[in-house]
């Protein structure tokens, strides 16, 4: 039996995860203090891995462009409030700005792809 190919919705999903996964992947990076720490490392490829596994179907679908933009804001967004959340980075004016800003575009480039 054939493999069904993604519907159009399915590609958002995985660049979802695509996103989550790859945040994981940098906040572990921290936790692996240099690839001093055996386990967040290893956690830390794995979801990296992972991660570049589901935006690769996730442009099967969706402009690479577009879904790219959204990779990489998005999870700066996350990143960055992870930072806060487990490593007490400061929540400053400029954090927030520039958050707000990424969420913005993210949001402006959905309305644009939607469109076609």
């Amino acid at each position: 039996m054939p493999i069904p190919k993604p519907h159009y919705s399915v590609s958002w999903i995985y660049l979802m995860l695509a996103v989550i996964l790859e945040a994981a992947g940098t906040i572990y990076m921290k936790f692996s203090e240099g690839f001093t720490k055996v386990v967040p490392s290893i956690l830390m490829l794995i979801f990296y891995g992972i991660s570049f596994v589901f935006l690769n179907l996730a442009i099967k679908k969706l402009d690479v462009g577009v879904a790219y933009s959204i990779f990489s804001g998005l999870g700066i967004a996350l990143v960055t409030i992870g930072g806060i959340f487990f490593f007490k980075d400061p929540i400053t004016i400029f954090r927030v700005t520039a958050i707000s800003l990424i969420m913005i575009g993210v949001i402006i480039l959905n309305f644009t792809d939607l469109s076609h």
